[in-house]
């Protein structure tokens, strides 16, 4: 018996192995990299629930601005899905794409909100930032600006947008607030009101969670607080589970970009800035997540690379054209390939998990900002992490990029942060004798936001 069931075992392996699972291995050679159908599926599901959070937290912030958030959380999941999906069946990396929260805070609470621009230029400026992204990565630029831009400059600027975030979401809440009366101009608010805790708890259980190392735990606490809020705030209320996607009308922002309107003096450093933290923030997390993945060959070059960053960022084109925040690759795809994610598989099901949600569009009006307060200034911490990429040995770099961290705060505004930034690093290298240590690009980049600024062009 046990001989006619050897002897039947590879026959019947044949009949259920499906043909789609031959053109699945011949695709994506899960096994060849040590994988399973199973392992990335589970992968992509671990992928999925850590960053889903983001279909939330990204329409909040952009409300905000004035953008409706069903049309956003919409966008945000068709570019989230379309570019996972793209990054995995074309660059074949475990690497899930989406709205970058970096990018979103740049682009509500600096272009909107801080110069007036409509989100309709806004949008047209991040199609342009997606439009010259994708020329320097294609072309070639992307690396040449890796190795001659400055590494304190980059790193700064991250630093700087993480204490962004924290300053948008603590003031939303009411954590911190605008000192009316005399000396500094912020204040700490009511520490009693019932905001204000619900952020400080939710921040403290993603912390725990975190370190319990539970698959979604930003989702759980988004979640948690929401339902809290449907519950005992009479202001958050249930509108529906699910509706169909509405893809026109008159909230609908597909195409509702104005690429023209971007086209301008004031707009242009701005484009440029969102192009300069995309190129250093998404080209270190691809890197980091393929390293993970075990997806890096034997110069240490990431595999498919210039697949991986063309696609990331080709996905902003789509997601200025739907209507959301530039996107990026996300550094929570760490949690699939720590799940055992190895092949593009593991994006493909984030990106099946995105296109999906779409139907949930209502869930979006059922998240209170004290619910998203929590990751984005999670977030915000996480991003603060790049002071220890800084280089202390060198102290010009290390402290201009250190002052465009601090002025993107001060100054509630990113492109001053860079500005001053680039131009204390130059002048920095001059009173040093330093100049050897400059290379063009840097002193032009420097020159053109100080001729900006001083032509008061600026805002």
């Amino acid at each position: 018996m046990a001989e006619q069931e050897s002897a039947l075992r590879p026959g019947q392996e044949a009949l259920v192995q499906p043909v789609a699972g031959n053109w699945l291995e011949r695709h994506f050679a899960y096994t060849e990299r040590g994988s399973s159908l199973r392992q990335e599926i589970l992968a992509g599901l671990t992928t999925f629930l850590a960053m889903v959070y983001s279909v939330f937290v990204v329409p909040s912030m952009l409300g905000k601005a004035g953008f409706d958030t069903s049309a956003v959380f919409i966008a945000v999941c068709l570019t989230s899905g379309l570019g996972s999906l793209l990054m995995g069946f074309w660059a074949n990396l475990p690497i899930a794409v989406g709205c970058a929260l970096s990018l979103t805070a740049f682009m509500a609470f600096d272009l909107v909100l801080g110069q007036q621009l409509s989100p309709a230029v806004a949008l047209g400026a991040v199609f342009l930032m997606g439009l010259i992204f994708t020329l320097i990565s294609a072309t070639g630029i992307r690396t040449w600006i890796l190795r001659n831009l400055p590494l304190g400059i980059a790193h700064g600027t991250g630093i700087g947008i993480g204490l962004f975030l924290l300053m948008i979401a603590s003031n939303e809440v009411g954590l911190v607030t605008r000192n009316t009366g005399a000396g500094l101009p912020l204040a700490l608010g009511d520490i009693t009101s019932m905001p204000v805790w619900l952020t400080v708890l939710g921040l403290a259980a993603i912390f725990g969670l975190e370190r319990r190392r539970i698959t979604g735990s930003i989702l759980l606490v988004i979640v948690g607080l929401s339902i809290f809020g449907l519950l005992f705030d009479p202001n958050v209320h249930y509108t529906g589970l699910t509706a169909s996607p509405q893809f026109g009308g008159e909230h609908s922002l597909i195409g509702a970009m104005d690429i023209g309107g971007a086209l301008n003096a004031v707009v242009l450093p701005s484009v440029l800035a969102l192009v300069m933290t995309a190129v250093f923030d998404a080209t270190g997390t691809i890197r980091a997540v393929a390293g993970n993945a075990g997806q890096l060959d034997k110069d240490g070059q990431i595999i498919n690379g210039s697949r991986a960053l063309t696609t990331d960022s080709l996905s902003s084109l789509v997601s200025a054209s739907l209507g959301a925040s530039p996107a990026a690759a996300y550094i929570e795809s760490a949690a699939g390939t720590a799940a055992g994610g190895r092949t593009g598989l593991t994006a493909v099901v984030v990106g099946l998990g995105f296109l999906l949600l779409i139907f949930f569009s209502p869930l979006a009006g059922l998240v209170p900002s004290y619910a998203t307060a929590p990751a984005l200034m999670y977030v915000g911490l996480l991003m603060l992490g790049g002071v220890r990429h800084l280089n202390t040995e060198d102290t010009i770099d290390t402290m201009a990029g250190l002052v465009c961290a601090v002025f993107i705060v001060l100054t509630v505004n990113i492109v001053t942060g860079i500005m001053l930034g680039f131009c204390t690093l130059v002048l920095g290298r001059l009173f040093a004798g330093e100049l050897r240590r400059l290379n063009v690009g840097t002193v032009l980049i420097a020159l053109a936001l100080a001729v900006f600024y001083l032509g008061g062009w600026a805002l």
